[in-house]
């Protein structure tokens, strides 16, 4: 199927309904953008998941350009648009997708050509939060099985990188936005403020993780990027902080003067070809 939302995009190879062939979520808007890496080899792949304070996505700077950058270096790439508090959901939905959009890639792994064990997940913003709370999930919560759907195939990506994200739900340093349109109140208990918040959440077998985040950040607090990585480190968990000074929010991946004055891109790919998640 050709790429409707995406049709100005000639990158964009293929336009997925996650949910049309499960019985009771035919209703269900989710979509994912493929971007192919034409390869004789199965090539890596990642699940990109754009921010917007989980009420709406930044599909550009924060789906396009990292999908085609990620192209550029032979990775194979899939846009999640999940469901958002704009479209009137809150949480289990954007798990249920993230989850969803994992199995599909997995099951599909010949067709699109992929090595299901190089499956990475990018996340900018409140999708940060998704893919980073993916990565603790994945081998604990399946929320597929609560909704009838068994796969064999797992849950848990082999990478997360979540980009100046949203972590805590701590009242000190949590993003109103953000926590509101994911927990659908403005008046969570302290135990659904503990159980999202990241930072408290980290188990012995998250993957691997590489952060991002600028101190002088002015809508999520950098502190939600120091606590989460002093957590991971707590825990003995492969972690990699890329801190900047100067940087702010919401730069993804366009080509402005921040990513040319950090190549952070550049060093995210280092590392990834140092884990052999990515080809030299």
């Amino acid at each position: 199927m050709g790429c409707l939302c995406f049709a100005k995009d000639k990158n964009c190879t293929e336009e997925i309904s996650i949910w049309k062939d499960v019985q009771g979520m035919e209703s269900e808007k989710t979509k994912m953008y493929l971007y192919k890496v034409e390869s004789s080899e199965a090539t890596p792949v990642v699940i990109i998941c754009p921010g917007g304070s989980y009420h709406h996505h930044g599909m550009s700077n924060e789906g396009r350009y990292p999908a085609r950058w990620f192209n550029s270096k032979g990775v194979t790439a899939f846009i999640l648009k999940y469901r958002v508090s704009g479209q009137g959901y809150h949480y289990p939905a954007m798990m249920q997708d993230v989850q969803r959009a994992i199995q599909i890639v997995r099951e599909n792994a010949e067709k699109y050509n992929i090595d299901t064990e190089k499956l990475g997940l990018i996340g900018f913003s409140a999708g940060g939060h998704l893919v980073a709370w993916a990565g603790e999930e994945g081998r604990r919560t399946n929320e597929l099985e609560k909704i009838g759907i068994h796969t064999d195939v797992s849950l848990s990506p082999n990478w997360v990188a979540p980009i100046y994200p949203v972590i805590s739900m701590q009242d000190d340093i949590y993003h109103h936005w953000s926590r509101k349109s994911l927990l659908g109140t403005k008046k969570p208990s302290q135990e659904m403020k503990d159980r999202f918040s990241l930072e408290l959440q980290v188990p012995d077998d998250m993957p691997p993780v590489y952060l991002v985040a600028c101190h002088d950040d002015p809508k999520v607090m950098f502190e939600n990027s120091k606590r989460f990585y002093e957590a991971l480190i707590a825990k003995n968990i492969n972690v990699k902080f890329a801190e900047y000074e100067k940087g702010g929010h919401g730069f993804g991946m366009l080509e402005k003067e921040f990513m040319k004055r950090t190549l952070w891109n550049e060093d995210l790919a280092k590392w990834l070809q140092d884990l052999d998640f990515m080809k030299k």
